[in-house]
């Protein structure tokens, strides 16, 4: 592999560049180019920059004397296929049936626990690579010392001096070519010199191989709790490989083998470290014990398939396949279009790159850490860090999921921990479904593949599940999984263990991702079936109940309590509020798919037409709010950090402002009632709620909430915010929030129905005066571009590429119908009247 300069920033025309208002762009302001950025090393892991792969992840702490760079594989888990049915079950649920059937709320909650199962296994880091600096680094210039994550580029780049001696080191995840990659360089020839090795938190060996190669092989534990090594009962667990590969300059430096476990560099110009690594994991099916699979075989082959390419051709690969995904979509916010005359070069370019070229800059002298700008952000409320952390997110989710690899989990790939929090496992009563939300409004449909071949793995476990634990047809999911799509209950109290909701919530992704992309082979392969079993089992669990009504029972709304009538705190009665929602979603669902592929004369689409208008209703509360529960139960805690009730409202569709005006003003003072502090998750669900009741005011009031920095030494439970990387916290890290995020920026902006188009909806027209978003996606296979300014619209872009379209457009109490033909893309005013139209054409993007 070659030495290679400075990067050549390549760019590649997306749908994004289609459509150019006729605005002036110096009036639109000026803004900070997508960089997080640090003014020292991390000092905690959360002060640390992500990169990934979607498969691969590394956290990059930018030490100087010493370096980690934290590595993550994302089919390292703890644990083995599990067994996920319980043949004594069926007569715990009828004994929790009873007691509910009695209002015995308490009682069912306690015999309920009985119906719970084991834990889901752990997720598990790979290990570390760590560099260590010669002695001269100690003293380096603390002044010169920057480091910053590009959301352009995925890169992260670091400088500092030593005396005269600049140093530069870059890193990046390559999904091409599935390496992580490392450069490091001085700036005099001959000053570079270092020791690297591997080590990780599991049980592993690591040793050179040849002159320039480290190998670490290990295993993760065969059961949640790590046992004793080697001991008898131990199953043997997924295997792992990992290599590093070192290069250095031509002719200059020289590599050596410490203690056949490290390696040394001495005098060298540059040097290139390429990470590559594979396990034995071989679906969640295969016990690791019989996988066919060779780690170190597999790892080594990989990076043989790259060893000759350069580092210019592997950087242009990398960053080819990453920006046509992150280029899709643009945002530039400006508080007034009058304030800042705007340098093209610097804040432009990202909205109409199609006019003028990108700029090939370094780091910045002038720069400001991201962690002063949150802490600023109070008084400033500068509308570049909201674009920032909007990008971020898409970021986050290009980087943690892509087709092939894993689900993105409760923490997306990044974990340092063999007890991480909550397991960092994905749960399905609100933070997996989060981890998608961005995906189809934020352009990036196909990071969902993860999620569809989840769901297809969670069926086939769901389907034993259902039909031993609750004699069923279909299939079901509960709270908690894992890598080996556990769907049986969690374990212990039924606040959170007993939801058998978790599978049909994910499957409303399915229909969503058919009325965004208009996709019909998807959806009669792979939509349909796993809707049609999921609606099979729906059906099935909806028992005859109260005033006719089927209801769900045994109910829990997602780990709320509430007071019974006699007193007492439980949490199980019948048909939720949620139940009902997430059901009633189903089956609107199933009965338009089946339209769509001729099958409404189907069985199982009559029974769901028989069993819809007979659903129990959303009611609304003596207080004016929403029904959490069947019954208007004292709730203990009014603040609650779930807002499960609100499902239908967002990301559910049977809470709107037009067909159900009593339900939203009641959504509204439950939203009230539940305040505005609670954890980053639930901030984010907030905004997207406020915002589909077009409430700009309370929206951005929750967007402001989350801009609160979070010292990782003092942080306090359920309190929210950033970190100085921008993950979001619980506290601690999960990465839901940061997804979350993005997605309700986007409800800000734009709004859809399969027939009903809204633009700006819940734009806060006082702080956000002025601004272009590019790219959005809304139902119909529907793109969309705005500009507003002075808080009107000034000229909105839509385009469909593949398929016709006829939408009501909203905007301000304007409606106007728009055929949006195929080919066409169609520009309005801000009176809604179409200015212009021009076919649609490739020579429009090159």
């Amino acid at each position: 592999m070659e030495e290679e300069g400075d990067w050549v920033l390549v760019r590649r025309a997306t749908e994004r560049d289609l459509w150019t208002p006729n605005l002036d762009l110096e009036e639109m302001g000026d803004a900070d180019p997508l960089k997080v950025r640090f003014s020292g090393p991390a000092k905690h892991w959360t002060d640390a920059c992500p990169i990934g792969n979607g498969r691969l992840g590394a956290m990059v702490w930018g030490g100087v004397p010493s370096e980690t760079l934290q590595l993550n594989d994302d089919t390292l888990w703890t644990g083995v296929p599990g067994n996920y049915t319980n043949p004594d079950a069926p007569k715990t649920l009828s004994q929790v049936r009873e007691l509910v059937d009695k209002g015995q709320y308490p009682e069912a909650t306690e015999a309920a626990f009985k119906l719970s199962d084991a834990p889901s296994d752990v997720y598990q880091p790979l290990g570390d690579i760590k560099l260590d600096f010669d002695d001269s680094h100690v003293a380096y210039n603390v002044e010169t010392y920057q480091r910053e994550l590009d959301l352009d580029t995925a890169t992260v780049k670091m400088k500092y001096a030593v005396g005269d001696v600049q140093f530069t080191r870059e890193h990046y995840a390559s999904f091409p070519h599935q390496v992580i990659v490392t450069k490091i360089s001085a700036s005099k020839s001959g000053h570079l010199s270092f020791t690297v090795s591997l080590d990780s938190k599991l049980y592993h060996n690591s040793r050179t191989n040849g002159k320039s190669q480290i190998i670490m092989e290990g295993s993760c534990p065969g059961k949640r709790v790590a046992p004793k090594e080697n001991a008898d009962d131990n199953p043997k667990g997924v295997q792992f490989s990992a290599v590093l590969d070192l290069q250095i300059s031509d002719g200059v430096g020289v590599i050596q083998a410490v203690n056949d476990r490290k390696l040394k560099v001495e005098g060298s110009d540059w040097a290139i470290l390429l990470l590559v690594a594979s396990s034995s994991f071989d679906g969640p099916y295969t016990k690791p014990s019989d996988s066919k699979k060779e780690p170190s075989v597999e790892a080594l082959n990989t990076l043989a398939s790259i060893k000759k390419i350069s580092y210019s051709d592997l950087y242009t690969h990398h960053l080819d396949d990453y920006q046509q995904l992150f280029h899709r979509v643009s945002l530039q916010l400006s508080k007034s279009s009058m304030n800042v005359k705007g340098d093209r070069c610097h804040g432009m370019k990202k909205l109409w790159p199609s006019n003028t070229d990108f700029c090939v800059s370094g780091i910045a002298n002038d720069t400001v850490s991201t962690a002063e700008r949150v802490i600023s952000f109070k008084t400033d409320e500068d509308p570049s860090l909201v674009e920032l952390l909007f990008q971020y997110g898409r970021y986050l989710l290009i980087s943690s999921s892509r087709p092939g690899t894993q689900v993105s989990n409760l923490q997306g790939i990044w974990n340092k921990d063999v007890e991480p929090p909550w397991d960092a496992a994905p749960h399905l009563n609100i933070n997996l479904q989060m981890n998608y939300w961005p995906s189809l409004t934020c352009n990036l449909r196909e990071c969902q593949e993860p999620l569809f071949d989840y769901i297809s793995s969670l069926s086939i476990n769901g389907s034993k599940t259902a039909r031993i634990n609750y004699e069923t047809s279909g299939w079901v999911a509960h709270q908690v999984s894992d890598i080996w799509a556990k769907t049986s209950p969690d374990r212990g109290d039924p606040v959170w263990a007993l939801w058998p909701m978790g599978g049909a919530w994910l499957c409303t992704h399915l229909w969503e991702h058919y009325t965004f992309t208009m996709d019909k082979g998807f959806l009669k392969e792979k939509g349909y079936p796993l809707l049609e079993s999921c609606a099979s089992f729906l059906l099935d669990w909806l028992i005859e109940g109260r005033g006719g009504y089927p209801e769900t029972n045994p109910s829990t709304s997602p780990e709320h309590r509430f007071i019974a009538p006699d007193g007492k705190p439980a949490s199980v009665s019948y048909s939720s509020t949620m139940d009902m929602a997430i059901i009633r979603e189903i089956f609107s669902a199933v009965t338009s798919a089946a339209q769509v592929l001729g099958r409404s004369e189907d069985d199982l689409v009559e029974r769901i037409r028989t069993a819809q208008p007979k659903l129990y209703p959303t009611k609304i509360a003596r207080d004016g709010s929403v029904m959490e529960w069947a019954e208007d139960f004292q709730d203990p805690e009014v603040t609650h950090r779930h807002l499960s009730h609100l499902f239908g409202l967002f990301p559910g569709h049977t809470i709107t402002i037009e067909k159900t005006p009593d339900l939203c003003k009641a959504a509204d003072y439950t939203l009230y009632k539940r305040g505005e502090e609670g954890p980053g998750w639930s901030t984010t669900w907030k905004i997207a709620l406020w915002a589909r009741l077009h409430n700009s005011e309370h929206t951005y009031r929750m967007v402001k909430h989350l801009f609160d920095l979070v010292d990782p030494e003092h942080e306090i439970n359920f309190e929210g915010g950033l970190y100085s990387n921008l993950f979001t916290a619980h506290p601690p890290f999960q990465i839901d929030a940061n997804f979350g995020f993005t997605a309700a920026i986007a409800e800000m902006l734009v709004q859809s129905t399969e027939k009903d188009l809204y633009l700006l909806p819940a734009l806060p027209r006082d702080k956000w005066a002025s601004g272009c978003v590019k790219g959005l996606k809304a139902r119909g296979g529907v793109t969309v571009n705005i500009c507003w300014k002075e808080g009107e619209l000034h000229e909105a872009g839509i385009w469909s590429k593949d398929h016709n379209s006829v939408r009501k457009l909203h905007y301000n109490g304007t409606v106007v119908p728009a055929r949006i033909l195929s080919g066409n893309i169609y520009t309005f005013n801000r009176g809604l009247k179409c200015v212009k139209t021009h076919p649609f054409s490739e020579a429009a993007v090159i």
